[in-house]
Parts: C-alpha cells; structure tokens; sequence
C-alpha cells in the first residue's frame, strides 16, 4: 500500500557529493564522466525508440561498479518546432517509466506529444534497471495474504515474522543494490539522462512519488530546471509512519465519495445511506477476517488483506467505481471475493501465472532507505494502533505494510524535511481535492515550500490530475511546459 506514496496505488520513495549541486557546464552532468554519454535509440516497437544510460552505482566512488538505467521515448511529431525531452516518472516508487511511457504517452496533450520527445525510464532497482529481487510469486502471496491489521499479539507477531522475512530475502538476492537505491540517486541518474539526451535544462512531469523525486532534483540541481509539473505531490516534510497514516485517511476520504456516489444508485449493494453503507463496507471486511471469502480464480483465500487491498486499488480512479460496486456486490450477496482480489493484483502487479514484477521490492528498498521507521515492533504497534480512530477501515492495514522497514538491512540515508529548491523557475504543484493516495494538504504544502512553487487545484476525485482529461488542467499543464509560464497560483479547475 506505500507504493502510491514513495503504489501502485501507494514510502517513500545519499548524499550528493560536494561542490557539485546544479554545477556543471551548459548540458553537461553534475557527473561529467557519465553526463558526456550519447543514448543508442533503436526501434522497440509501435513508434517507441529504446537505449541505455550507464550510471554509477555509488556517486561517492564514480570509479566502482556502474550499473544501465533503460530508457524509451516516443519522439516529437512536430522536429522543426522541438523544444527538448519531457521526462516522466509514473510514481511508486517502484513504478516502471518504461511501461507507463508505453502505455500512456499518446493520453498526453497535443502540444507535449508535438514538440517533446516524451521520456520514461526505469529509475534504478526498478523494472530494467537492476531490479531489487526479494521475495518469490508464492512468498508474496502469503505475504500479501497474511493479516496487517493484527488483532492481537499472536496475529502482531506472525506479520511480524512475514515483514523480516520479507527483508531478510531482499537482503540475501540484492543486498549490494540496497544502500544505493534512494530517491537522491534516482535524481542524480536523472541529471546524468538529461545530459544525455542533450537537454541543457530539465522539463520533467512526475505523478505521485514521482513529484519526489522531482522535487529532490529540484533542490540538488535548481540551476538545471526548465519546468517541472508535481502531479500528487508527496510531502518531504512528512515522516515515513504519518505518510502512511495520512494515505490511510485519504481512503477514507475517497471511500465516502464512493459510498455518496453509491447510495442514490439503483441496486447499488451498500443500501440507501451513506452511514448504513459505510458500515456494510467494515462489516464484509470483518467477516473476512473472521472466514476468508471464495476465490475462483485460482487456490488464494480472499482474506481481510486482500479485500481491503482491493477496494483500494478500485478508490485510485473514479473510472474504476462500478467494479468496485460490482466487487462488493458479489462480496456481500455470495461471499465472493473474486473481484476483490482481481482488483488487488492490479495493484501490486501480479500476473495471471502467479508472477509478480518488481514493483514491491523496489517500493520497499525506496522506502526504507529514504526515511527512518519506527526502531522496534513495540514502537510500531504502538503507531499501528493510533490509527484505528482515524481510519478505521485502512489504518491499522496501510501503516503496518511498512514494518518491513525496521527490519531492513539498509539504514535510511535521509530525514524528513522541507524542500525550498532556492535558484529554480516556477514549479507546478497540481493537487485533487479527494486524492486517496496523496492527499490534498500535501501539494498545498509542497507548493508553499518550494521558492518559486505554484499550486495548481482539481476539485475531484482520483488520485493525480493531469491524465484524468480534464480540458482545464491540461490546458494550464501543457501552456507551462511548453512556455515555463504558470497559471496564476491558487488556480482551480472543476
């Protein structure tokens, strides 16, 4: 469930050295060695061109062992008016550039798609680009499918033994990757792919985790911005458990919407009112708890966890609202939990073989290095419980998926903590008012931290904004990456 916030629907998401932040000669890497690199574009298919850029794997040692980060793009359909690259980053973390750019580049404006050549890459340890390797399909399964929101000490203890087994693995199959995977090496990389492309300045749209890693480069390198759009923002200042307790309230938020929209609705399976609705919702998911629901689609029993699971990935998007409708109706009329657990491994990337892709590992190891957790399984009990109160259907589920961090083999390298990215151009901060993954106060708050930040507001419901279509904040989005000027700050399109 972080994936959205350092997942798929939902943590985070090492230090640069000396001297060299927004340095460099016009075009050139804060890392000249590796920045001076030409991409090989070859043909992948559909339009799409493919390379590789070689990064380093610890920036303290450039010398040492380098590693490829995967790259694709979809190039401009207008040449003679080009103005660069626009770099995407999909969110997660853990989210693969590669496969979003494949999947969504053409949903981009007009104007983008004309005069940019729409980038995605693997950030390190995702997808392509040495991927953290943890767990297998089985053991994830049985992770997933293992109780996190405990209800006594025996149910603490037994997630408990799943989360370290979960690091131990990742620190068994990848634990040379490990230190060296944080969201400021992810920025440095980006630095090093903007040289390579031959873009003097970067123009960049990130989503979700991605606003993080945005803003991360806009502080290490503000002399090397030409626009950055920060869709979803994550808040820096936030730590690693209160981000997750506010993705937790932000389910709340969406499942309300959901719930409104529900009610009035012929047949819709929560009854007539909101309050009555609310409560079928807890009380499916108790009897979950309580006797697993069926599952025809292969030997999984759909236990509490995977249902809440599932009715989150289906908040992510309003789009998905009727087979959440669909989902719960089959939950509560049959006991069916099919649906549910369809919907849930749309979320954490589970093939019909039984396969996961590395989004998981990724978003951990992102996570874990980039913010200190809880020092103990006391200590995070103890935060678990606190949210019970406040989200009573995805706290206690949310904030234990990121128990695997105190048992990570990896100390976190960073501390929460404003970032102003003093010396950038105007930043676009775009926030939805009823986001479940990232809530609105967090890009208000990006947006007021940064120097030169302009808040960009979409009164609805989704999680992110530009990609939902709406004509207002396209037109304002695709006006400042191709002119760098803003909408006025405080803008809201409905």
């Amino acid at each position: 469930m972080r994936a959205t916030t350092f997942t798929g629907a939902v943590a985070a998401l090492l230090l640069v050295l000396a001297g060299c932040q927004g340095g460099g000669a016009p075009g050139s890497a804060s890392t000249p060695e590796f920045g001076a690199q030409d991409v090989s574009w070859k043909n992948c298919g559909d339009g799409f061109q493919c390379g590789t850029v070689e990064v380093p794997l610890d920036y303290a040692r450039p010398g040492g062992d380098a590693i490829d980060i995967a790259l694709i793009r979809l190039p401009a359909s207008d040449s003679s008016r080009r103005i660069g690259s626009l770099f995407t980053n999909p969110g997660g973390p853990g989210g693969s550039g590669v496969q979003f750019v494949r999947q969504a580049a053409r949903a981009f404006g007009a104007d983008l798609r004309r005069r940019f050549d729409i980038i995605g890459f693997d950030p390190r340890g995702v997808g392509q680009s040495s991927p953290v390797r943890c767990l297998t399909g089985r053991q994830f399964d049985t992770f997933f499918g293992t109780d996190a929101s405990p209800d006594d000490q025996a149910e603490i203890n037994a997630f408990a033994a799943q989360s370290k087994g979960f690091a131990d693995a990742c620190r068994d199959r990848s634990g040379k990757l490990l230190p060296h995977v944080g969201t400021r090496d992810a920025a440095r990389d980006m630095d090093v792919l903007r040289a390579a492309v031959g873009d003097e300045k970067l123009t960049y749209f990130g989503a979700s985790y991605g606003t993080y890693l945005g803003a991360f480069y806009a502080r290490e390198f503000p002399g090397k911005v030409r626009a950055l759009v920060l869709d979803g923002a994550v808040d820096p200042k936030v730590s690693a458990t209160d981000i997750l307790v506010e993705q937790a309230k932000g389910f709340e938020t969406a499942l309300r919407a959901f719930v409104a929209d529900c009610v009035p609705r012929a047949g819709c399976p929560l009854g007539s009112s909101a309050p009555a609705a609310l409560n079928r919702v807890s009380e499916l998911l108790t009897q979950a708890d309580r006797a697993p629901l069926t599952n025809t689609r292969d030997s999984r029993r759909v236990t509490e966890s995977w249902a809440v699971m599932g009715i989150a990935t289906a908040l992510y998007a309003k789009e998905s609202w009727p087979y959440l409708r669909q989902a719960l109706g089959q939950a509560i009329r049959d006991r069916n939990g099919t649906l549910l657990i369809t919907l849930a491994d749309t979320m954490v990337e589970r093939d019909e073989k039984g396969e996961y892709s590395n989004q998981t590992p990724a978003n951990m190891a992102v996570n874990c290095v980039d913010k200190p957790s809880p020092p103990d399984l006391a200590a995070y009990t103890r935060v678990a419980e606190s949210t019970k109160t406040a989200s009573p259907r995805f706290g206690p589920f949310v904030t234990w998926g990121g128990l695997p961090c105190t048992y990570w083999p990896t100390k976190p390298t960073e501390t929460p903590g404003p970032i102003a990215a003093k010396g950038s151009p105007p930043i676009l901060v775009i926030g939805t008012t009823r986001d479940p993954a990232t809530p609105y106060a967090w890009s208000k708050s990006l947006a007021a931290q940064l120097d030169q930040g302009v808040l960009l507001t979409l009164n609805g419901d989704g999680h992110t904004a530009y990609l939902q279509g709406d004509p207002c904040i396209t037109t304002a989005t695709d006006r400042y990456l191709t002119t760098t000027r803003p909408p006025a700050t405080g803008t809201t399109c409905n």
